[in-house]
């Protein structure tokens, strides 16, 4: 397993980590991801683990934190030799104060995060998303105090726009604060409006990317062809997956290159698609999920190996959508942005 150091930090992590959003099933919504229990998600955590995969991933929304109680129960004995990822922000109840990034909520929720995850510290702390009432110096010096207690060894957000995150970021340099090293944001082949703006921050100020859904909520992931719809049991047939809708006919069209690609090398649809993210700039790495063994085994295939540059072109070429306004603009003129290859 490759390891890339998250954004200008000096932690390494490896380039496939592992979210369990798929543990717990304890909602209607989280149902339909999955509902793997605590026996099951113990032998998933060992198979990650002797592959080289040690970042676990999980926040507090996820099944209203049963994902949390599964994977503290999975990691029993083990917590020296693996990461913890873990978030906040998402309401967890109707109660007045019980979301957002304010000192109040993150100062329990972190607390009642660790309890869940029956451990004293997680290693990287996310802001799940934007929380436009609270002042971001709030948030940041909060989340700073948690650094300097030994609760919290980094943070990160994800799900930020472009000066949400600059915004943060010059707040924390200004008064001499831990920084965001990390975003977890919404990228695949199927959606890549993340490289208009966020990765060329990530660029520019050395925030590494940790990839949320890189198979488009299982669009990619080998069960729909041309011809082919999701299985009623999927979860995309269930109504399960998130982001925005790409048409049929450039799904299909991406598709039937992926599958190309995977006759090719010997690969499965959802390896070649994980495999085209690791080449991209900024990447730290892939937040996969898996609702059995088999697909866990599967997508840890998408590491040891690359798509040649070649190859990485034909999927560049097939998935290229028109840019919004000002980044059709600024893409019309390259020599003002060199630093912007992709």
């Amino acid at each position: 397993m490759e390891y890339r150091f998250l954004g200008a930090s000096g932690l390494k992590v490896p380039v496939l980590s592992f979210g369990t959003a798929t543990f717990g099933g304890g909602t209607e919504f989280f149902k339909v991801w999955g509902s793997t229990q605590v026996a099951e998600a113990t032998r998933m955590v060992d198979l990650c683990l002797e592959a080289g995969l040690n970042l676990f991933d999980t926040a507090n929304v996820y099944s209203k934190g049963l994902s949390e109680e599964i994977l503290g129960e999975a990691i029993k004995g083990k917590r020296n030799n693996l990461l913890l990822s873990t978030k906040a922000t998402f309401p967890m109840s109707k109660v007045e104060n019980d979301y957002g990034s304010s000192r109040f909520h993150l100062t329990r929720a972190l607390e009642d995060s660790l309890q869940r995850l029956q451990t004293d510290y997680v290693d990287i702390y996310h802001m799940h998303g934007f929380d436009g009432n609270t002042p971001v110096e709030e948030t940041l010096r909060t989340l700073d105090d948690f650094i300097r207690s030994g609760k919290v060894r980094y943070i990160a957000c994800s799900n930020f726009s472009g000066w949400h995150l600059m915004k943060s970021l010059s707040v924390s340099e200004r008064y001499g604060w831990a920084k965001y090293i990390g975003h977890q944001a919404y990228y695949s082949l199927a959606n890549r409006e993340f490289e208009w703006e966020l990765m060329p921050l990530g660029i520019d100020q050395g925030v590494g990317t940790l990839v949320w859904s890189p198979l488009a909520g299982g669009k990619l992931g080998g069960k729909i062809r041309r011809g082919q719809p999701a299985p009623a049991d999927s979860r995309i047939g269930q109504g399960g997956s998130m982001g925005p809708q790409v048409t049929d006919e450039m799904l299909y069209d991406i598709v039937d290159v992926l599958e190309a690609l995977a006759q090719e090398r010997g690969k499965t649809v959802a390896q070649v698609a994980l495999n085209w993210l690791l080449q991209r700039p900024t990447i730290s790495t892939l937040v996969i999920g898996a609702r059995t063994e088999e697909q866990l085994i599967q997508n840890l295939g998408a590491t040891d190996w690359s798509l040649t540059a070649e190859e990485v072109k034909r999927l560049d070429a097939v998935s290229t959508v028109e840019a919004v306004y000002p980044y059709w603009h600024q893409r019309g003129y390259k020599q003002l942005n060199a630093a912007l290859t992709f």
